[in-house]
């Protein structure tokens, strides 16, 4: 017998009420047995230490084993291609940084950065530091700025990367000013600060943790920092904007990720659950020792910002035409 429009108007109604139900059911009973968190990147980096600092905050305050998984390699697309694949029930997440956006600009990517996965939102935020070595003849950024126009191809600057935030913001300052400085990439920051300190390359943008404890010493010669404010820890440093560059944006991100397709009701507990951990003072103070700025933001907001700043890079990329060099 053919079933009349309001019986099968009655039934969309049944299956959407029974749907909203099982959902909210999912939701109270989220989680109930361990969760995994990747990380791209190796041990030891500061995606991983802000991994097992949120990881270990999520098992305290739901009981449930959260597992770090360090799934490094193929330009962080190896524990991101994993995410990708994971069940969309929320028991596979990734804490992850910047290049996630950028990374598909430059090379194939098994998957879309954008489409692929479910934004629940950011941990924490840092700026760059543009620094010299102290025999540099350079003092300000003003300074720096002449001798690179004077000596078009003649500088170089380090990179942990190819193709990573600090190279294409390089290449971004390098369009700003006009100059022609040539990239020398590193196997990461450890061998790119290396090269700074034995004056094997004449400037180096890089993220402030490691680096502050350089300056202060006089090891390290600082030029600006990059964001609105000064940093507490170099407050003698003035920013680029400060020392007379405008619009030179440079802040980076870290930020946790779903499979997409995740239950929104799980996204919302999860994402909710991270804002209350960023908040805590004992997170705020590791972050401040990291160099970092805590940084929330809602599912949404981070879905925009992702989208926002893939379009900002996929411009800097196209404006420099930058290469991955391996």
């Amino acid at each position: 017998m053919r079933e009349s429009i309001s019986e099968r108007n009655i039934r969309a109604v049944l299956l959407a009420a029974l749907l909203f139900i099982s959902q909210g059911a999912s939701a109270q009973a989220y989680p109930n047995r361990p969760i995994r968190l990747i990380t791209p990147y190796a041990a030891g980096g500061t995606t991983d230490i802000l991994s097992r600092l949120v990881g270990q905050k999520l098992t305290e305050s739901w009981g449930q084993a959260v597992i770090v998984l360090n799934r490094g390699g193929g330009n962080t697309m190896i524990g991101t291609e994993a995410l990708a694949k994971s069940v969309p029930d929320g028991y596979t997440l990734m804490l992850m940084a910047m290049p996630h956006v950028i990374v598909p600009l430059l090379l194939p990517a098994p998957y879309d950065p954008i489409k692929d996965f479910a934004a629940i939102g950011t941990v924490a935020s840092n700026e760059q530091v543009l620094v010299v070595n102290p025999s540099s003849p350079v003092n300000n950024l003003q300074e720096f700025i002449a001798l690179a126009k004077s000596k078009p191809g003649q500088l170089n600057f380090a990179t942990v990367d190819s193709g990573g935030p600090g190279h294409l913001l390089m290449e971004s300052l390098n369009a700003m000013l006009e100059a022609k400085m040539l990239q020398v990439p590193y196997k990461g920051s450890g061998p790119a600060m290396n090269a700074i300190l034995g004056n094997e390359v004449h400037v180096y943008l890089a993220v402030p943790g490691p680096i502050i404890p350089m300056i202060k010493a006089g090891r390290l010669k600082a030029l600006a920092v990059s964001g609105s404010e000064r940093m507490s820890t170099i407050p003698d440093v003035p920013t680029f904007a400060e020392a007379g560059l405008q619009g030179f944006d440079a802040r980076t991100w870290y930020g946790v990720l779903a499979p997409a397709g995740t239950p929104r009701d799980i996204i919302d507990k999860l994402s909710a659950e991270i804002a209350r951990i960023v908040a805590m003072p004992d997170i705020q103070e590791r972050l401040q020792t990291l160099a970092m700025t805590p940084f929330v933001s809602s599912a949404d907001q981070f879905a925009k910002l992702m989208i926002s700043d893939m379009a900002r890079y996929k411009k800097i990329i196209e404006t420099t035409h930058v290469k991955i060099v391996k």
